[in-house]
């Protein structure tokens, strides 16, 4: 009777803490590890870093390409540099042009 009382209050005293103390434990290492917890929160930050600096990266590309496109609209050509570049690439030249022969090996400037 004595031991099976002892016995009793032990698991009285004993049991409460322990189950407390692994909810405890439980609860803690969810908060740093878990899917929730602080190592998640800091890959989730990294994250939204990478994902501001894409953006970023796109913003500039987007007004880069607005720059080009606006450079193509008929208000903003510049004829001279337009017959230019058509000459260039064309292989053309005018009657009135006056055309210069240089050697491969001459640097143009």
């Amino acid at each position: 009777m004595k031991i099976g009382r002892f016995i009793r209050r032990a698991v009285r005293a004993i049991v409460p803490p322990t189950v407390f103390l692994g909810i405890a434990v439980y609860f803690g290492w969810n908060a740093t590890q878990g899917d929730h917890g602080m190592k998640a929160y800091q890959q989730q930050l990294l994250l939204l870093d990478q994902a501001k600096q894409a953006q970023q990266d796109a913003s500039a590309e987007q007004i880069a390409w607005k720059r080009r496109v606006n450079g193509l609209r008929e208000q903003s050509l510049d004829n001279d540099t337009l017959d230019e570049r058509a000459r260039a690439m064309l292989n053309l030249a005018d009657k009135n042009d006056i055309v210069v022969p240089y050697d491969r090996h001459d640097p143009l400037y």
